[in-house]
């Protein structure tokens, strides 16, 4: 049996259930959610399991009090299949009146949540997991933690293996935890795996979907567009180049399928107080939950992604904002990226419960520190620290081996190097 690889979020799913009756861990299939939720679970169920579908549907409806006895915590695994078991569970909980009773997980968020009557508030606490970081896959030595950042502490030049062919190859491969172990070629075959399956399967089950051939070429024209803010109209001009036709209803309708699905995570504006009169702009950064989806989307290997930088930089840029989202979620953060009416962008913001926030610029090569730099500076100066804090710390996050403090106390972080 293959050995588990520690996840982040065990010792989050593990606090939850302290504190919680229910916890429902939302993520893309294949991401290792009922995986994970086995580790701490003593029963299970998988509401999706083709054997035994029908039974499960009818209890479902007729008595979903049987689906729920067994050990706590009881895994109920695609639990969405039957959403009605969504207010059996939140009733469960209320009547045993205990911590740690059911974990929950779901690769699709319900559309239809008409036959939902509670929200669970007080009762079903939400965890979203992701796809493998770096530390999480062991390609990441965890010399430089976030958490010590945001604790004001500096960072020892430390050095890693990390590489730009290295980069190109875990971008292209993903995090998908079946692909983690395996030999090259069949590595990346797992990312064309999966995209082959949401196309001709999985968007199906949630979607009205007239021709796959259509949501490929949707698929490709948002990965042509990854890392950017660029609109729906944008990407539809961009079909139209490659000669398809969409319009601007379907392409909503596949962006929030894929939204429902959690394959689309798009990264959305920080809104902080600013000294000066510019106005922040809200168009969303495209992002797919993993970068190897734009990848396996576009049909390319790592040697083409080496061959074209720019789409290797953003690219690299996905990869790093899923990184920095898995480890500020431990942190209970969230990220964000800001833009404004002046032109002044930063890649990542980190924001913390307590107003604590830190500013990343991501970069690929070394020769854009300064720059970046210069940048993450700018954004001091226009943020109003009299409302809220100053910034925790500052960082470019670069594919090279290095780590270490600048001298203006600006941190180089290597991905290769990043933790928690």
């Amino acid at each position: 049996m293959k050995k588990y690889k520690k996840r982040i979020l065990d010792e989050q799913l593990e606090f939850m259930l302290s504190a919680s009756g229910a916890v429902l861990i939302e993520g893309p299939k294949w991401c290792g959610k009922t995986t994970t939720a086995k580790q701490q679970s003593s029963s299970y169920i998988s509401m999706d399991d083709p054997k035994n579908i029908d039974r499960n549907l009818n209890f479902a409806k007729i008595n979903p009090k049987i689906l729920l006895q067994g050990e706590t915590p009881r895994l109920v695994d695609e639990w969405q299949v039957a959403p009605t078991l969504w207010d059996a569970i939140r009733h469960e909980v209320d009547v045993r009146g205990k911590m740690g009773q059911f974990i929950m997980t779901g690769s699709v968020s319900p559309h239809d949540t008409k036959d939902i009557i509670h929200s669970g508030t007080g009762r079903i606490s939400r965890l979203k997991m992701r796809t493998m970081s770096l530390y999480e896959s062991l390609e990441s030595d965890g010399s430089v933690s976030l958490e010590d950042l945001f604790n004001g502490k500096t960072i020892a030049p430390t050095f890693n293996n990390m590489d730009l062919k290295n980069v190109a190859f875990l971008i292209s491969r993903g995090g998908w935890p079946l692909s983690i172990d395996l030999e090259e070629r069949a590595a990346l075959q797992q990312a064309k795996n999966y995209v082959n399956s949401i196309v001709e399967i999985e968007l199906k089950e949630v979607a009205e979907v007239k021709s796959s051939h259509l949501v490929r070429m949707f698929l490709r024209s948002y990965s042509r567009n990854i890392s950017t803010k660029a609109s729906n109209q944008k990407i539809l001009d961009d079909l139209s180049a490659h000669n398809e036709s969409l319009s601007i209803p379907t392409i909503n309708k596949y962006i929030d399928s894929f939204k429902h699905m959690h394959v689309i995570d798009e990264l959305e504006a920080w809104n902080p107080n600013l000294r000066s009169k510019a106005s922040i702009r809200s168009t969303p950064t495209r992002m797919f939950v993993d970068p190897s989806i734009a990848v396996a989307s576009l049909g390319i290997s790592p040697s083409d992604l080496l061959n074209d930088y720019k789409l290797l930089d953003l690219l690299f840029e996905a990869m790093a904002i899923r990184d920095l989202r898995v480890y500020s979620d431990s942190l209970s953060g969230n990220v964000f990226y800001y833009r404004d009416s002046n032109g002044l962008e930063c890649d990542a913001i980190i924001h913390l419960p307590d107003g604590r926030w830190g500013a990343i610029e991501v970069k690929l090569g070394e020769h854009q520190q300064d720059q970046a730099a210069i940048n993450l500076k700018k954004l001091v100066d226009v943020v109003d620290t009299n409302k809220m804090n100053k910034p925790s710390f500052l960082m470019v996050l670069t594919s090279e081996n290095a780590s270490y403090t600048r001298e203006d106390g600006i941190h180089v972080v290597s991905i290769g190097s990043l933790k928690p």
